[in-house]
This record gives C-alpha cells, structure tokens and sequence, in this order.
C-alpha cells in the first residue's frame, strides 16, 4: 500500500528535521558544555554547531551519490547508524576535541536523511507541486526548532547536558523505522546508476552546465548563511546584549513557531505567483527591513524593552524570509535534474551549506556582544542574494517558474 500524501509529507519534515534538532536543541546547552569541556576559550563552544554543519555538507556530497547507486532506503540506514554512533560518542566525550570530532560525524550521518528526502520529493513530485510539498514540509519541520531549545532546556535543567544526545539517539531511531516500514523503495534496481568517478564527473559537469541551478545555489548560500549566522549569534545575543538567557528557549520557540506561517503562505501562492517572484519579495524585504534595523541601532534603539521587541520582530522576519526562499530555491536548483535527483540534491546541498556556513563563521568571528555583526551582514548578504535572485528571471523562458 503506498504512503498517503500527508503522511508522506510529516515523514519527510521528520526526516529533514534531524538536522534542525541536532542544531537548536543544543543551543541552551552550550554554556554549560563551554564551562565543561573548554572554560578558558568558551567562544569554541561554537564550533559544536558549525562542526555539525560543515559535516553534513561534505556528507551530503556522498548520500546523494549514494543513493542513486544503492537505492534511497540503503543510504538512510546507514546514515542513521553513523548519526547514532556519532551521538553516543558525544554522550562520553571528556574533552572538546573529542566533541567536535564525534559532531563531524554525526553531522555526516545527518547529511542522509536531509538530501535523500529531497531526493524522495523529486521522485514523487515536479515542478510547483513539488514546492508546495516541500512548503508543506517545511511547515511541519517547523515545529522542531520551535520546539528544541524548550526540550533541550528541560533536559538540562533535570539531567546534564549530555541527555540532549539520548534524545538524538531515540529521534534518529524513530525516523528510520518509519521510514522502513512505511516508504517504498522509488527506485528500481534497472533505475540506479552505478558509483563511478565518471558518472560523478558527468553529473557534475550537467548540473553546474544549467544557469538555473547555479543561480539557485548561489541565492541559497546567501539565504542560509543569514539563517545559520542568526542561529550561530542569538543565543549570544540574549545572554550578552539583552541579559535575557533564561527566556531565550521560549522566546526562540515563539519565534520559529510563527515562522511557520511563511511556509503555509508560500504553499497557498507559489502555484499562482511562481517560486522566484516570491523569492525575490522576501529577499527585498528583508533588505528594507534590516536597514531600518541598522538606523535604529545607530540612534541607540535596539536597548532595553523596546530594543528587546523590535529585535524580536526583526528576528521573525529572518526566519520567515528563509520560509519563504529555501523550499522555493531548492525545487527550482532540482527541477531540471530529475534524472539524477540523488546527486543533484548532494551536490546543491553540499554547496549551498559549505559556503554559507563559510560565509557565517567568517562574519561570527567579528561578534562583539551586540546585534550589530548580525543586522550589517544580514544586510548584505540580502542584497547579494536579492542580486542573484534577480538573475534567475532570465531562466524563465525554460522553466515555468
């Protein structure tokens, strides 16, 4: 019996997710993992975030492969066997090296579920029915960085910090035998393309030969980097700034949550507006928006009560401008690419998450306990991205976007 849409819909934000809660749900917990494992440089706990990010980029540029050699379902248990692995070792990890080298892996396993449901949307679905299910998708997925750093929280106020990888460990465990149990396997033995350097090389030469899917990776990178670098600041910026680290967890929840309406809106008008139109909105949106935010850090503004709120909004806005921009950009860089779904969402992954975190981790460096690093290089990177964006309308004649 084949899956039912919604189901399939919830199964594949559950899937994409493992990413978002091995990022949020740590969130709460790096001061205390700093005071433990490295109190003389406690800004190196972040390297437990971008570690897991940059793992997961490089692992996405093999499960595609991967899985167009070996069959989607193959390429997700082994991942999840890694993610799992990797996760216990976090559990017994003594020092910070050994933390890092462990979210490295885990960040490898991650890369499975997160570009194979991708390519399981290209099997099932094209075009801008593909984009609403992804919408509809990142709806629910959603729900879990609302909800992380509140369970993350939790956690640590009952049992250490180290209980966070159980969850991780029980989440994985979950998925997968969802997945096994209810997806069947999309692609055929006589459908697989056999794991050569080759067929790699010609993959690769075809997917960046295709002017649309540069240009959407390319706005991908600058659209993630401004959600990886608020994930990577606003922690920071809550305890530092604002003195407000015992509420951040419901503060990020209330946040993210309502984020969601961006991907409700986007699945009620990307079948009638088209994916770059609503790109674009957003992206020039934000550009206006984190302007005003800069005047008003500049007269002094964003301290204090109402600082506190106006940052808050302009917070949601970044998360709704990425609801808005990341489904749309990844089923347009996958559109022309059916053929070769598995390595097409490894390699537009790989690059879009690679140079964003790059791009992010570079900017975090210059953090200085204010919301300023933060605003100026959202800023910018919305007015590269609105930029390339703008460019993708010349692709319209072959792709009705």
């Amino acid at each position: 019996m084949r899956i039912s849409t919604p189901e399939f819909i919830a199964l594949m934000a559950m899937l994409v997710a493992t990413v978002a809660i091995s990022i949020d749900a740590m969130l709460p917990a790096l001061p205390d993992i700093a005071a433990q494992l490295t109190p003389e440089r406690p800004n190196n706990a972040q390297l437990i975030l971008s570690t897991f990010i940059v793992g997961m980029s490089i692992g996405t540029l093999i499960a595609g492969p991967l899985s167009d050699s070996f069959g989607r379902k193959t390429v997700i248990y082994w991942g999840a066997g890694l993610y799992i692995s990797a996760s216990i070792t976090c559990i017994l990890a003594s020092n910070l090296e050994t933390m890092i080298a462990a979210r490295l892996c885990q960040g490898f396993g991650a890369a499975a579920p997160r570009v194979v449901s991708q390519a399981l949307i290209r099997d099932l679905y094209s075009g801008r029915q593909m984009a609403r299910i992804s919408s509809f998708v990142m709806i629910i997925f959603s729900i879990v960085p609302a909800l992380a750093p509140l369970l993350g929280a939790g956690l640590i106020s009952v049992f250490a910090w180290q209980s966070i990888f159980v969850i991780f460990v029980i989440f994985s465990a979950l998925s997968t035998t969802w997945t096994g149990l209810r997806i069947q396997e999309p692609l055929a033995p006589e459908q697989r393309i056999p794991f050569r350097r080759q067929a790699f090389q010609r993959a690769l030469v075809e997917i960046f030969s295709l002017g649309m899917v540069r240009m959407s990776m390319l706005t991908m990178v600058f659209a993630y980097a401004m959600l990886f670098l608020s994930i990577l600041m606003v922690q920071q910026i809550f305890d530092q700034f604002y003195g407000r680290a015992d509420s951040f967890p419901k503060w990020f929840a209330l946040v993210a949550g309502l984020s969601a309406s961006a991907s409700f809106l986007n699945s009620m008008t990307v079948i009638r507006l088209g994916m770059r139109r609503l790109i674009s909105a957003a992206l020039r949106t934000q550009i206006v928006w984190s302007l005003g935010m800069l005047l008003l850090y500049t007269q002094g503004l964003m301290a204090g009560g109402l600082g506190f709120a106006l940052f808050i909004l302009w917070i949601f806005g970044l998360f709704f401008q990425a609801g808005m921009t990341l489904g749309n950009l990844t089923a347009l860089a996958m559109e022309p690419l059916g053929h070769i779904a598995g390595t097409a969402a490894s390699v537009t992954s790989a690059v879009a998450t690679l140079g964003s975190i790059l791009l992010a981790s570079l900017a975090g460096q210059f953090f200085d306990g204010t919301p300023l690093i933060l605003i100026v290089s959202t800023f910018v990177l919305s007015i590269c991205g609105s930029l390339s964006a703008h460019r993708l309308k010349r692709f319209e004649r072959k792709l009705a976007v």
